[in-house]
């Protein structure tokens, strides 16, 4: 082998750094290649990417738009005794909604019943005194009104009779404090019956799955058409929302709406007597009906119960260690409707006004007559 000079060595030595670095450059090029495609696929969406919503957000959206600015924060002050007898203000929260540019807002009634300071909160954050016009506490309702010396947005009211089961509804209210917030769910179910921590039954409530916690209790439940279809009033229990939330429907609310418009408030109906439900075997031992009935144990004075000749117990016996009133009217059925507990009454009366007519079928000395009555009115509950 010959032996290379060195200039020679120089030159091969060049050449051959020049060719390494070149091909590792070539190289090194070629892996970083799909390193740089594989980024852009973990890269951010592109803004036509991100531009459209579904058909369902935008119908969300929209909705929130439209009702956020007539759904109202309300606040209530109430003055109670601690253990050492020291009277303190406390504060609650619950929603509610505008109904009419001149200030009228919808709300549950135990929202507002009891308080001796009451403010309303609109979305833009201006807060306003507000007045109880009306309530209705049967089914939870009140009505109040703010002045704000400008036209205010509302709300359209739906109607509730035409619900389905499965149908999107979305709820706007004030959980925990949280202003404006939109949950949204589907009707899970119509007609229930619930009772409340103030001992009322409401009834034909609907039931959604719409998250509804503490703070949201006044606020409009809407369908997808963003018109109100109920007032959200109870979830099921005590902390916090589970999926089962409660509404009162809408159209009961409308019927409170439409008496206050054409009398200037809002009545309860009265009746005047107070009774016992008996069945079976009791009223087989009272010489009664077994179907059963409500044995009437007392007529008020001056009532509508007294008015209409409905008589009350003209003995005394005692039944199983208890002190029963006999010989009085056994009320069989009103309207048509059979009793069948102590409930079916009151439940009747949920849906009438002071003033109405009510058919009672009654069992009276060994036979059944039907007397119509005229309800009376109580005072008003504020």
């Amino acid at each position: 082998m010959k032996v290379l000079r060195p200039f020679v060595w120089a030159i091969v030595l060049v050449a051959g750094f020049l060719y390494v670095t070149s091909a590792a450059h070539w190289n090194v090029g070629r892996l970083l290649q799909p390193v740089r495609s594989v980024g852009r696929l973990w890269s951010e969406p592109t803004a036509a990417e991100t531009a459209g919503f579904s058909a369902d957000e935008q119908n969300n959206i929209g909705i929130y738009k439209s009702a956020r600015d007539a759904t109202v924060n309300i606040t209530s002050v109430v003055y109670r005794e601690d253990w050492f007898f020291r009277v303190y203000p406390a504060e609650g929260t619950g929603s509610g909604f505008i109904i009419k540019p001149t200030g009228e807002i919808l709300t549950n009634n135990h929202v507002v019943s009891g308080t001796a300071e009451l403010t309303v909160t609109l979305a833009d954050k201006k807060v306003y005194k507000a007045k109880i016009l009306g309530a209705d506490p049967r089914n939870d309702l009140a009505l109040i009104r703010i002045d704000t010396g400008r036209k205010l947005p509302s709300l359209p009211l739906g109607n509730s009779d035409t619900l389905v089961v499965g149908q999107k509804v979305l709820a706007i209210g004030n959980p925990f404090r949280f202003e404006g917030t939109l949950t949204t769910g589907v009707v899970s179910s119509l007609g229930r019956t619930i009772d409340t921590e103030e001992n009322r039954r409401l009834e034909g409530m609907i039931q959604t799955d719409a998250a509804i916690n503490p703070g949201n209790s006044g606020g409009p439940l809407l369908d997808s058409h963003g018109n109100v279809i109920g007032i959200n009033t109870a979830i099921y229990g005590q902390q916090g929302s589970i999926g089962i939330g409660f509404a009162m429907p809408i159209n009961r609310a409308k019927a409170m709406l439409e008496e206050f418009q054409q009398h200037g408030h809002i009545s309860r109906p009265t009746l005047g007597i107070r009774t016992v439900y008996v069945a079976g075997d009791l009223a087989g031992m009272l010489d009664l009906p077994s179907q059963g009935g409500l044995l009437i144990q007392s007529v008020e004075r001056g009532s509508a119960a007294e008015a209409a000749g409905l008589r009350g117990p003209s003995r005394m016996v005692i039944v199983g260690g208890f002190q029963l009133g006999v010989g009085g009217d056994l009320i069989l059925a009103a309207d048509g409707q059979n009793i069948e507990d102590n409930n079916t009454l009151p439940s009747l009366l949920n849906h009438k006004r002071g003033g109405d007519a009510l058919e009672l079928t009654i069992y009276r000395n060994g036979q059944t007559q039907k007397v119509q009555v005229k309800l009376g009115e109580a005072p008003q509950e504020l």
